[in-house]
């Protein structure tokens, strides 16, 4: 979709997974759209390594809101340095950032700063999500459903001007993500597995897996590959996803801006 159409548009500011890679800081991504005569913005994941180049984009203090999948490092950790931005910017505290994510994110953000546990961090504005919650920010609507990762982890659609970007989180294949997914203009998919490499299930997404939900889930419009560690060969992931998907495979890198 052109610039001139797009109802939302989201810049790719963190893809490397499970840990910052050399070419990009882990899970990170910034969804934005016009609404009320000004730019809403929203964090999807402000995981370790994001907090930096997410600068380039947006002061991360103004953001309307973070949107957390899960409390692995890799997905949340920045928010201690958001915390630092909020607590001591020179110009003052401005107000609480709003925090949806899991029930106990108050708790892993106070104690991943602080060391230990019951310090309130008044410098966000926390709301549990759970399966099935939806909440509304600004121009977006946005559904979560628990999806299949060894911790509490959530995928989220996100609807704006008729336009749905489905973000996986980190999840393996299940009937939560394929019902978030169906007829999704952008599905933006865990793709930390490879076929023939990693045989672990209820984790991660392979390529080919991450085309089959689409598949399944019908009327995608569009698969971006995520979360790749540094390790993952793109192409190979790509390749993988490719054999099963019809249509272009694309990957993501930061900087990608994705019009919806």
């Amino acid at each position: 979709m052109s610039r001139e159409s797009s109802a939302m548009r989201v810049t790719v500011v963190g893809c490397s997974g499970s840990f910052p890679g050399p070419e990009s800081p882990a899970s990170c991504y910034l969804v934005q759209a016009e609404h009320e005569g000004r730019t809403w913005s929203i964090v999807l994941d402000l995981g370790s390594g994001a907090l930096g180049p997410l600068q380039r984009y947006v002061d991360p203090t103004t953001v309307d809101a973070v949107v957390l999948s899960h409390l692995h490092a890799d997905h949340f950790l920045d928010l201690c340095g958001l915390y630092v931005m909020q607590r001591y910017h020179p110009r003052g505290f401005q107000r609480p950032v709003p925090v949806w994510g899991p029930a106990d994110t108050p708790q892993r953000v106070g104690l991943a700063y602080y060391g230990h546990v019951g310090t309130a961090v008044s410098e966000f504005e926390f709301t549990p999500v759970h399966d099935g919650s939806t909440f509304v920010v600004g121009p977006f609507t946005f559904t979560a459903r628990r999806v299949n990762h060894p911790v509490e982890a959530y995928g989220y659609r996100v609807e704006c001007g008729g336009r749905v970007l489905v973000f996986s989180g980190d999840s393996d294949a299940c009937d939560a993500l394929t019902e978030l997914a169906a007829d999704a203009d952008v599905l933006l998919a865990d793709t930390a597995f490879v076929d023939g490499r990693d045989d672990e299930r209820n984790i991660h997404m392979t390529g080919s897996r991450v085309a089959q939900v689409a598949l399944a889930a019908g009327g995608v419009n569009r698969i971006v590959l995520t979360h790749l560690p540094a390790w993952n060969d793109p192409e190979v992931c790509r390749a993988q996803a490719a054999a099963v998907w019809p249509g272009a495979v694309d990957i993501a890198s930061p900087g990608l801006v994705l019009y919806l």
